[in-house]
């Protein structure tokens, strides 16, 4: 679980009633300005994508607390296992392995290598099914981004009704200085309302969005590069390096110095030709963030 959304959120959170003083706090609690602004900014979202977006909230809560649940290193160990034992004894002996493989994209990938489509039809097909996934990230990222310009923007809105009310108020017979105050606070707390939603609430989450889609998606490349590798019959030893040649050099080298596996070698060490090597979860966690 990844706890770092909600103790960012709740530490900015405290950051700024510690700026406005906890005697004070009551004073920029107001139902109407947030109606107008956190109201606002739902409706303006909804209305620039269909009501099934609402629908994926909780979906995308739950993603930025799960985790990175995409541990590349032990992803390429799988796949040159699958290379050795495919190299043994055929494509066909790999139909089992799929059975044991709980990642969706991982199971196809690898089901349609044994079915023996050509390599070019599976890299198109699961390419396509990629960006599928691409532009299914990219709108739920979107929202959140689009919640973010319209928060401020409502917030300012908030800001001239209550310049508007307290310069009516101003003519004789209207009030004057006794809602004077009221209107002022309103217009100055719609503003106040607008940029924390937007700075504090919706850029971060969408930040986290696309963060989890990266990790998706390289997982995914990876799968798709290592399964029409296995289908083409390359070395196991060379699919590694090629798979591992997308993390940072800096990571390669660290992993290939210190992670070295205590006296055993993988499988068949005239097929894998070197030791194994393991990237700790930590370190990958850092690639291409």
């Amino acid at each position: 679980m990844d706890l770092m959304t909600m103790i960012g959120i709740a530490a900015g959170f405290l950051l700024i009633i510690n700026g406005i003083g906890i005697g004070s706090v009551s004073n920029f609690i107001d139902i109407s300005s947030f109606l107008i602004v956190a109201g606002g900014t739902l409706a303006a979202s909804v209305a620039s994508y269909s009501s099934s977006i609402l629908r994926d909230i909780p979906g995308h809560i739950r993603v930025l607390f799960r985790g990175n649940r995409y541990d590349i290193v032990e992803l390429v160990d799988q796949l040159v296992d699958l290379a050795i034992l495919a190299r043994k004894d055929g494509l066909l002996a790999l139909e089992s392995k799929a059975e044991e493989i709980k990642e969706p994209f991982f199971k196809q990938s690898l089901l349609m290598a044994v079915d023996a489509q050509e390599p070019e039809k599976i890299r198109c097909v699961l390419e396509k099914e990629l960006e599928d996934m691409v532009n299914r990230h990219d709108r739920a990222a979107g929202f959140y981004e689009k919640a973010a310009t319209y928060a401020p923007a409502f917030g300012m809105i908030g800001t001239l009704i209550g310049l508007i009310n307290m310069l009516k108020g101003m003519e004789p017979g209207m009030g004057g200085t006794f809602s004077m105050g009221r209107d002022m606070s309103l217009a100055l707390i719609t503003t106040f309302y607008g940029s924390v939603l937007a700075n504090l609430i919706f850029h971060p989450i969408a930040q986290k969005l696309r963060v989890r889609h990266r990790q998706e998606a390289f997982y995914c490349s990876a799968v798709i590069e290592g399964v029409i590798g296995i289908q083409r019959g390359e070395h196991p030893k060379f699919l590694r390096e090629h798979l591992l040649a997308a993390l940072k050099k800096s990571l390669q080298d660290k992993a290939l110095s210190r992670l070295e596996e205590k006296d055993a070698y993988r499988g068949d060490e005239s097929l894998l030709g070197r030791k194994r090597y393991v990237l700790k979860k930590s370190d990958f966690e850092q690639e291409r963030l």
